[in-house]
């Protein structure tokens, strides 16, 4: 049965987050929200999470998951990035963008798109997300919370706590957030290319 936690979005509360992180710790997902909408979270060394993530999306492994990273040194770990890619993240992080990039080796395998070896990769700007990085220690596997089936993420933890109490561990509540995802910027071709458009508007990038 999943447990809620009810955050104050501006100043967390330090116990909270930190019983949230240990239950990532332990294995559990978590519905947590961000700049953009509520997401799934989990470790990303935990070797059934993608799996778990993607069942609850109904996702095939093609589709991308992403990671949520601390700062562009912690991305540099896990995505290649050249120069040009390098000036246009630092231009739009943190906010609501997942860039798609070439994974690195530190990515396990089952969690990178299996035929590209890519991985959406993002720095999101809301203090619940990046504290729950800073207590596990280490970027945390996402994705949008879209049900099954769905087109819109859900945006209302009572709801989430009816339909998933039995595949969440926990519920973070501190109020709705946007609704809307990231917008998706693939970099791993070359050129950016605009994969989805959502939060985060590409004329802001000169895109």
């Amino acid at each position: 049965m999943a447990i809620l936690f009810e955050v104050h979005p501006q100043n967390p509360q330090t116990r909270l987050l930190k019983q949230a992180a240990q239950m990532l710790n332990d294995g559990g997902l978590i519905a947590v929200p961000t700049d953009s909408s509520y997401a799934i979270l989990a470790r990303l060394d935990d070797k059934d999470a993608a799996s778990r993530l993607r069942h609850i999306r109904g996702l095939d492994e093609r589709h991308h998951l992403t990671l949520l990273c601390r700062d562009l040194a912690e991305i540099g770990h896990f995505a290649r990035v050249d120069n040009q890619q390098y000036r246009l993240l630092k231009a739009a992080t943190p906010g609501p963008w997942t860039f798609i990039l070439e994974a690195t080796k530190d990515v396990p395998r089952r969690v990178s798109h299996p035929s590209r070896k890519t991985i959406g990769i993002r720095i999101p700007d809301h203090p619940i997300a990046l504290m729950l990085i800073e207590y596990t220690g280490t970027p945390l596997l996402s994705t949008t919370f879209i049900p099954e089936g769905e087109t819109d993420p859900l945006n209302d933890p009572a709801e989430m706590m009816d339909r998933y109490k039995h595949e969440l561990a926990g519920i973070i509540d501190s109020g709705s957030c946007p609704g809307t995802p990231t917008t998706v910027i693939d970099l791993s071709s070359g050129s950016p290319e605009i994969a989805r458009t959502g939060a985060g508007n590409p004329a802001d990038l000169g895109l």
